[in-house]
């Protein structure tokens, strides 16, 4: 097992930050689950890569008491499988995961449009009014990477724009689980321009306080990309 050890990524230049500055002694932990979550969800440590509390500790330059304490937030996050008596390893991510996770988040997305079209109406038409343009822009591009980050921030916009910490939360956890899946649907012919129209509609629908409308959009947005998601890990 410990020859496949560095499968799967990387450690080197993880940065330890708290909310972008230097972490204090309290908040090591913390500082070393961001710099763990972020390779994760951004790939640079793939499923299936095992991850070794002394090769952490020693790459980050910290004791393996926050390192151990960053595996527990990981696994709490599902993010991390804790293998008794062989370690933490980067948890696989299957068509079963898409359909759980996007039955959930179908829901919650939802809700969180709704919840912004009632009480977040203009801290988020203030965000679409830069949001939206950038997106067509890099749309326009083909800038794939980049129209997916944007996405991911829209949708935090509206998340964070309805004022229900408890959903906020649950969300955040979603949203990330989310950013794993690997080769982007925005990949798939004529989809980048679909993915900007579908954003454009709930931004009206939020902006314009049509709560009824923006839940819809949102459920409809959600069920469509599960099932863009499945169709590509079935092809695979």
């Amino acid at each position: 097992m410990d020859e496949n050890a560095d499968a799967g990524g990387s450690l080197s230049g993880l940065a330890l930050l708290v909310d972008g500055k230097p972490p204090t002694r309290g908040d090591m932990p913390n500082a070393v689950a961001n710099a763990l979550r972020e390779a994760i969800l951004n790939g640079s440590l793939g499923p299936g890569r095992w991850l070794r509390e002394a090769e952490v500790a020693r790459e980050m330059n910290v004791s393996r008491t926050p390192v151990r304490d960053a595996f527990r937030i990981l696994a709490a996050e599902r993010l991390v499988e804790m293998k008794a008596n062989q370690g933490v390893v980067v948890s696989q991510m299957s068509s079963e995961d898409v359909l759980e996770l996007y039955v959930v988040r179908e829901a919650l997305e939802g809700l969180a449009a709704r919840l912004a079209a009632r009480h977040g109406q203009r801290q988020c038409l203030d965000a679409f009014t830069t949001l939206i343009p950038e997106m067509r822009r890099v749309g326009e591009a083909g800038e794939v990477r980049e129209l997916s980050r944007l996405n991911f921030e829209f949708h935090a916009v509206v998340r964070d724009s309805g004022g229900n910490r408890y959903l906020a939360q649950l969300l955040t956890q979603l949203q990330q689980a989310a950013r794993r899946f690997p080769d982007p649907t925005l990949g798939l012919p004529g989809r980048i321009e679909e993915s900007i129209d579908e954003h454009v509609k709930l931004a009206d629908a939020i902006s314009q306080g049509d709560a009824d409308t923006a839940e819809k959009i949102a459920v409809d947005h959600m069920r469509h990309l599960a099932e863009l998601r499945i169709r590509m890990l079935l092809r695979n």
